[in-house]
C-alpha cells in the first residue's frame, strides 16, 4: 500500500501564526427581557515574518470571542516589506478614527520603542527596530488599526523606482 501524503491543509496549520489579545471588554445590549451580556475581543495575528492583521470578535463567552477575533485577523492580513535591519524603509504615519500613529525607522539594536496596541502589532509583524508614537487617542482598537494603516503605506525602494521609471541604482545617485 502506498503511504498517504499530508494534505496542503496540514501545511497551512503548521505555519507559526502567533495571536495576542489586546483587549477583552464585557459589553451589554438592552433587550426586552433585560440586559444581554457578551464579550468583545481585539486580537492581533502575525507570523513575525512581515504579515500581520487585527481582528475583532464578539461572542457570549470569552473563548468564542477570541476565536472569532483570530479568524477575523487572518482575513485582514497585510504584507510588510522589512529592511535587512528588520525595520521599515521610511518614516510613515497612519490614521484610524481619532487615533494617529507615527513610525520612524531605527538603527539595528534599538528595539521596538512603542506603546500599547502599536507595540503588539509591530512585534507580531516581525519589526525589531522602530520608533513609534501614538497621538490623539488611547483606544486600543483604533491605535492598532492606525498602526496597520501606517504599515500598509510603506513603499520599498524598488516600488518607488518603478513609479518614477528609473533604476534602483539611480535613486541613490
Amino acid at each position: 500500500m502506498a503511504k498517504r501524503r499530508k494534505s496542503s491543509r496540514a501545511k497551512e496549520k503548521e505555519t507559526n501564526w502567533q495571536e495576542r489579545v489586546i483587549q477583552i471588554r464585557r459589553v451589554s445590549k438592552v433587550v426586552k427581557g433585560g440586559k444581554k451580556l457578551s464579550f468583545r475581543a481585539i486580537v492581533v495575528v502575525g507570523n513575525e515574518k512581515g504579515q500581520v492583521g487585527v481582528g475583532v470578535g464578539k461572542a457570549s463567552d470569552v473563548i468564542g470571542a477570541v476565536r472569532k477575533g483570530v479568524a477575523d485577523g487572518k482575513k485582514q492580513l497585510i504584507d510588510i516589506a522589512l529592511t535587512k535591519a528588520n525595520s521599515i524603509s521610511h518614516p510613515t504615519s497612519g490614521v484610524s478614527g481619532g487615533a494617529k500613529v507615527m513610525m520612524r525607522p531605527a538603527a539595528p539594536g534599538t528595539g521596538v520603542i512603542a506603546g500599547g496596541a502599536v507595540r503588539t502589532v509591530l512585534e507580531l509583524a516581525g519589526v525589531q527596530n522602530i520608533l513609534a508614537k501614538q497621538l490623539g487617542s488611547n483606544n486600543p482598537l483604533n491605535n492598532a488599526r492606525a498602526a496597520i494603516d501606517a504599515l500598509e503605506s510603506i513603499r520599498t525602494f524598488s516600488e518607488v523606482a518603478e513609479e518614477r521609471g528609473v533604476s534602483v541604482e539611480k535613486l541613490y545617485a
